[in-house]
């Protein structure tokens, strides 16, 4: 199996060359050359367990792994899981679902992805002997489980770009309080987009890239999307086999690469009814499925600050797939999305997405609601899933994308209890330890240099 870049000038690669870059040398995404047809191997993958499951489904993409190393990978990725289903799928009412994905070291749905990157990247410096210097950057739970994904891992130093002031507390703690040294938080003055717009260009430097054994952690990176796909699968099967092909999955999205990855499953032959995004007030994508118009508008700062995004990178990979695997027309859009800052699409093939939209007034309410019908309590992010407008008939899972004690004073505002988290309440103890820079390719450039 090799990879193409969604832009189309540049040669295909392996999964691992997929992997080391990142981000593909043009500025595109990297996808496979073909999709997988996994419908054939549905009945035998169903009663695996988690690290199984993700084995068996990575045996169809990383082609170039010998399959002892790809199991010492997967083996060792999902052991500071604190639930033994690892993706627990709990049941609120007949055909109500919470999918759990804040099981992880972090508390964050990035944990499923982010500890296997870091132990594929571990692999391949023992492969290479070539140290790598990973950039990302994050609104809140990507940062932290890039950095505990990599800590201590031999020959890999991490810098992760974030809005200061603009991600919830602990989530700036999980980065900044965990003593390692080859961890860097850079906190920069603007918002998730100022960032990552910055991050892709320090990225389009081939040069630079070279000469720091430059990669990604943010879900431009094609192994996050592939090891979120897992998750959709293990939920799949924990459903009553007669809902399974009524099924609806609402992600809380703002980047796209949660939800494309649930959308690439169905593609390969998962009969999954279909998607809802829920985003908060930072609506670009709800306003993208409702109207066909993708245009920027600025970042109004939330209680879900995950979601706080305008410019959702994973589009791009599902674009290459809309406008018929057309890398011309991918970059055509991708220009003009860049220049004007809008792009209206006069027939745009939803392909079963659906769409919902929260503001910060509706969160705390639909917070109470879900803990007053439910005796369940959830994050702001996952609130958002509970939207009513936009649900659709049948069974529904919800992605409960974080662990709401990551979010303490929005939760006791909507019900009048902290949740608390032993992982946490270590942390509000820790001396924060951050960097400033500009959010210029330049500073960051500069900053990297001098302590790779």
């Amino acid at each position: 199996m090799n990879y193409l870049s969604t832009r189309g000038q540049v040669p295909p690669v392996s999964f691992s060359k997929a992997v080391e870059h990142g981000l593909a040398p043009d500025g595109g995404l990297y996808l496979p050359e073909q999709l997988p047809d996994l419908s054939s191997f549905l009945g035998e993958w169903e009663s695996l367990s988690y690290p199984e499951l993700c084995e068996a489904f990575f045996t169809h993409f990383a082609t170039d792994l010998e399959a002892a190393e790809l199991h010492r990978i997967v083996s060792r990725s999902y052991h500071k899981f604190d639930h033994p289903d690892i993706a627990p799928v709990r049941t609120l009412a007949p055909g109500q679902y919470v999918l759990e994905l804040f099981h992880g070291p972090t508390l964050a749905f990035k944990d499923f992805a982010l500890q296997l990157l870091g132990y594929f990247y571990e692999a391949q410096i023992a492969r290479t002997g070539r140290p790598i210097s990973v950039l990302g950057a994050t609104s809140g739970d990507t940062g932290a489980a890039a950095i505990h994904g990599l800590i201590g891992k031999e020959g890999v130093k991490s810098f992760i770009l974030y809005p200061d002031g603009r991600i919830a507390p602990l989530q700036e703690r999980q980065m900044t309080c965990t003593g390692a040294d080859n961890v860097f938080p850079l906190a920069i003055k603007g918002s998730f987009d100022d960032a990552q717009t910055a991050m892709k260009t320090v990225f389009e430097d081939r040069a630079f890239a070279a000469e720091v054994g430059l990669s990604a952690v943010n879900s431009i990176n094609l192994a996050r999307i592939l090891a979120q796909c897992v998750y959709y699968l293990y939920a799949f099967f924990r459903l009553p086999a007669d809902e399974r092909e009524q099924v609806t999955f609402v992600v809380p999205t703002g980047n796209f690469g949660n939800v494309l990855a649930g959308w690439l499953v169905q593609q390969m032959g998962a009969p999954i009814k279909g998607f809802r995004v829920a985003t908060n007030q930072n609506d670009i994508l709800h306003r993208l499925f409702e109207s066909g118009r993708y245009s920027l508008e600025s970042v109004a700062p939330s209680l879900a600050p995950s979601m706080d995004i305008q410019v959702a990178s994973n589009f791009e990979r599902f674009l290459y797939y809309a406008v018929g695997s057309d890398p011309a027309k991918v970059r055509e859009i991708m220009h003009t999305f860049k220049s004007t800052g809008q792009y209206q699409f006069e027939n745009l093939n939803r392909q079963g997405f659906s769409s919902s939209r929260t503001d910060d007034s509706e969160i705390e309410n639909l917070i109470k609601s879900v803990y007053s019908d439910f005796n369940y309590v959830v994050d702001p992010h996952t609130a958002c899933g509970f939207q009513e407008d936009g649900a659709g008939e049948g069974p529904e899972i919800i992605l409960a994308t974080a662990h709401p004690a990551k979010f303490p004073d929005t939760i006791i505002k909507a019900i009048g209890e902290e949740p608390t988290h032993p992982s946490l309440e270590v942390l509000k103890e820790r001396e924060i330890v951050k960097h400033y820079v500009d959010p210029t390719p330049e500073a960051i450039k500069a900053f990297m240099r001098k302590h790779r």
